[in-house]
């Protein structure tokens, strides 16, 4: 089945390899950005796709923040939806069955407010035909330790993917918070604790205020930049866990064509993800897959996993 923007796959070779899920291309979407994928399917080849990450899923459904949730600045979005999701049982049986008429491998990214619920998700994922691997957002507060981030906290970050890893036998690729001093010690981490994979970086913390009413304009007050603006953010993110780590790494971060993709490959990723600039153009990430392969053929190179770590330094 397809739709909309499609891709000849042809030229250098594309496949990728990560945390055991094979994927025709490095190019998948970001969380969030993507809807379930029955969103997009009218305009994008979802078989065009290295991998469809879909939104956030907690065990039970949740409505999210009030609007207004979501508001465009220069350089990007600040958005505070509030991981807004139908549950483990609404996704398997309104979304699932959906996706299943796919070739592309499907990444469910999942959340929770306790150590005890990640564990339930993850587990409540496992075994579930269609489902190639589990994303981890280790960015939301644990309720009963006041609030702390997960992902901002080295034992709490090893305590959580610990617990996933316990609860799956499914790829686990843990997604890191940039809002930490060290990216590369909660990589390490990640990595030690039985993560297959990283993936980064999330959105930035941001505030937005309108200055006639003096007021925030998002009804969360705060809420998470994306777009071009974080990119060159991202990209040091990703080369400072690249020297961290020997697990593979998904960059993201403000990618809005290939020349940006690249540069998080280049800095150490094997794979990519595209988020925002789906909104404005759902077919970013078809073209994204045709600039690196243009790329590829323009430096003689045979197979795309050469763009890995290939920094050059001065």
């Amino acid at each position: 089945m397809s739709g909309g923007a499609s891709l000849s796959v042809t030229g250098p070779g594309m496949a990728v390899e990560i945390a055991g899920i094979r994927m025709r291309n490095p190019v998948m979407t970001a969380s969030g950005t993507f809807g379930y994928g029955p969103e997009y399917a009218d305009l994008v080849d979802l078989n065009a796709l290295g991998a469809l990450v879909v939104k956030g899923i907690r065990m039970e459904p949740w409505e999210g923040n009030q609007p207004p949730r979501m508001v465009e600045v220069q350089g990007g979005l600040v958005n505070a939806i509030g991981l807004q999701g139908p549950g483990v049982d609404g996704f398997v049986r309104d979304y699932l069955p959906f996706l299943r008429q796919f070739s592309t491998p499907v990444i469910v990214n999942i959340w929770g407010r306790t150590l005890e619920e990640y564990g339930e998700v993850a587990a409540a994922f496992d075994g579930v035909d269609g489902i190639a691997g589990i994303e981890l957002n280790i960015s939301c507060p644990n309720v009963k330790e006041g609030g702390i981030a997960f992902g901002t906290d080295l034992q709490m970050a090893s305590q959580v993917i610990s617990r996933v890893r316990q609860s799956t036998r499914l790829p686990l690729i843990t997604k890191l918070s940039p809002n930490v001093s060290s990216v590369g010690r909660f990589a390490r981490t990640a990595q030690d604790a039985g993560s297959d994979a990283i993936s980064l970086i999330n959105t930035l913390p941001a505030l937005v205020i309108d200055v006639e009413t003096r007021r925030p304009v998002l009804s969360n007050v705060f809420g998470g930049l994306s777009g071009p603006g974080i990119h060159a953010f991202a990209v040091r993110q990703v080369w400072d866990a690249a020297q961290a780590v020997t697990i593979p790494i998904i960059g993201m971060g403000g990618v809005t064509d290939a020349q940006g993709a690249i540069e998080l490959m280049l800095a150490g990723a094997s794979a990519v993800a595209v988020g925002t600039a789906s909104f404005t153009d759902p077919s970013t990430v078809i073209s994204v897959i045709e600039g690196i392969q243009a790329y590829l053929v323009r430096h003689g190179m045979r197979d795309v996993r050469e763009l890995t770590g290939a920094m050059v330094r001065k």
